[in-house]
Order: structure tokens, then sequence, then C-alpha cells
């Protein structure tokens, strides 16, 4: 990526070219609602229609999707249960509104003990067929969803050493793709996040950045490490977007000049598929154990709890609910471990010989 020397403000913000008053960082004293969007310019790194707009196959589905729209404002969530309903028409042939129970048990035998579906996507599947069965078309009486239980495997998720994370971002070359992936572990990102941010979600000076609409809609402030913010600076002076930070790439010249204007004129945030794939080719050639992007956030709060971070500030950090889902890391850190095995010489130390 391109090396240009601009010059910098006091408040290190990069110099704007004549003519544009576009700066990185949020200029007001106070974090307030995120300037309305340019026209043409959507901030979403995964871009989710609503069923609304769908071409449905049956009036039944066209009424669930009515139905999603006015139970949930996420587009996400809307097509997450739509897709799930879908699936049980495609895979029954039939009209939903004709669809028995015998006909549903059968199906859900069929993702559970053929598909192998995991808990969590019988538990999705479940709670959309009881909205559509039960609540849209009325038949509360199908005993069947009283009937499916699915328990969570205990497993835990890939976490990399400090050494790995540091020879898996090494061995990335381009910085335009190098970047979000730091920031993602610097600061226990989700990959969408990362890529959804503008330059009005950044507070240089005061080292804070502000995720927004993250998971559950919710927003949380997150410390933006001061190294990581020279960097940020340095990756928007090169394509000087008006408002996205990680812009899309695009398909064109290599040559800096023409990936700069690209990006320059995005009308969207990278896609998600574009770092996902990076990384799983970085990881095989270093031959890493399996790993994804959203293994670098479980590494940044595994890493956190064996400096010593406080498992509530780490649940404050990641933007957790539950403090059991940050609980997770416990069983991840070396220092736990090590401690625990000191302990347990200890005790079979004093045992009779």
């Amino acid at each position: 990526m391109q090396n240009t020397n601009h010059v910098f403000t006091g408040n290190l913000n990069p110099q704007p070219h004549s003519g544009s008053q576009t700066t990185l960082g949020a200029p007001e004293s106070k974090w307030g609602p995120r300037p309305a969007l340019p026209p043409g310019i959507r901030t979403t790194a995964r871009d989710y229609a609503n069923p609304v707009d769908y071409q449905h196959p049956y009036p039944s589905m066209a009424r669930f999707a009515d139905f999603l729209a006015l139970h949930y404002d996420a587009n996400r969530t809307r097509h997450s249960y739509y897709r799930q309903v879908r699936l049980i028409h495609q895979h029954l042939h039939c009209d939903p509104d004709t669809i028995t129970e015998a006909q549903l048990r059968d199906y859900f035998l069929f993702v559970k003990l053929k598909k192998h579906w995991r808990p969590k996507s019988i538990r999705q599947a479940l709670a959309a067929a009881k909205m559509c069965f039960v609540d849209l078309l009325g038949k509360p009486h199908w005993s069947l969803f009283s009937q499916i239980r699915t328990k969570d495997h205990d497993t835990l998720p890939a976490v990399l050493t400090r050494q790995q994370v540091h020879a898996l971002l090494a061995h990335i070359r381009l910085r335009r793709y190098r970047t979000p992936l730091k920031l993602i572990y610097c600061c226990g990102l989700r990959l969408s996040e990362c890529l959804g941010l503008t330059i009005h979600d950044i507070r240089g000076q005061e080292n804070k950045l502000l995720i927004r609409h993250g998971k559950g809609d919710k927003d949380r402030v997150v410390p933006l490490p001061t190294l990581m913010y020279e960097e940020l600076r340095r990756y928007w002076a090169f394509h000087r977007h008006p408002l996205l930070l990680f812009p899309n790439v695009g398909r064109g010249g290599h040559d800096l000049k023409s990936l700069a204007k690209r990006m320059h004129s995005a009308t969207g945030p990278m896609p998600c598929s574009s770092l996902q794939r990076l990384l799983i080719v970085a990881r095989k050639q270093l031959n890493l154990p399996a790993a994804s992007v959203h293994s670098l956030r479980h590494s940044f709060a595994t890493h956190l709890l064996e400096a010593g971070a406080h498992l509530h500030m780490i649940q404050k950090l990641l933007g957790h609910k539950q403090i059991t889902t940050t609980m997770v890391y416990l069983h991840l850190t070396h220092q736990s471990t090590q401690d625990a095995l000191r302990l347990m010489d200890q005790l079979c130390q004093a045992l009779p010989r």
C-alpha cells in the first residue's frame, strides 16, 4: 500500500485534499448518532434484504415475511428465520400451510440424524417453525415443539498463541487486508463490526472506538491502542473514503493509483469473505491449527485473561450479554493450566509414598 506523505494536524487527523472536509475521527465532544449516510453507500459488511421483498413461492411465506417484519428490526434476523421455514417447505415440496405435524417431525429427524445439524441450528429451525406453524398458521395443539430437545456440545473455541498470531499477521503481505485483521485482534471485534466501521466511529485523541449496531443491535465503546490508531490513519490516508474505514477494493488494476481511486469511490465495505478466505489460506500455509477470523477475537480475550485482566472487563470489551459466555476463556488460558498443575504437584508431594 502506498506510503503517502500527508501533513497531519494537531488532533492527529490527516489534512484533507483541497476542497474536502473529511477527517479521520469524530469531531464532536460527545458520541452522537452517526451522520446520515451519503446516497448509495452502505456500512453493513453483510447486506441482508428484507424478506418482505423476496419472491415468495406460496402466500403463506409472504404472510410469514410480514410476520417477521412486525416482530424483528434486523433484516439478518428476519432472513435467518425465513430461511429456516424455506428449507422446510423445499425439503417437503409443499406449501407450509399444508404441512402436517408428522411431516414436520420427519424433517427434524432428518436434519438431526442424517444432516447432523448442530444444536444451535436445530434450535433456530425449531424457533422459526414454531413462529410459523403456531403463531402464524394457528396450530397450537402440535406437541412436537415440546418434544424436541437439543443440548450444546461442550466444545472449546480455537485459540492461537501470541507467537502464532504474530506469524499469521506477518504472513499476510497486503496492508489493506492485514490492517483490519490486526484491528480485530487488538480490539476483540467481530468481523462484521470491524468492516462496518466509519470515520465517525473513531476517537483517536481519547483512544476510543465506537462499535455501532453490534450483536443484538447494541452499541459499545472499546479502547483503541495508540499504535493501532496511527495505522488506521495511514490506512485511511491512502484511500480517503468520505465515510468508510475499510471500503471495498473492487476489481481492476493493481497499481496504487487505481486501487486508491476504487477504494475512494466504493459504495460498501470490504466483503467478509475476502478476509475469511485469505486467513484460511495463510493458516494452511503456516500449518497452524484450525482457526478462522473469529479465532482472533477468541485469542484476544484469552491473551487478556492470561495477562491478568478481569473477567467482567473482558465481558464488556467483547459485548457479551452473559458472563457465562465469557467464562469459556477460563478453560483456554495457559496460565490457569500452569497454576493448576503446580497446585496438583504440591498435593501429590504431600501424599505418603
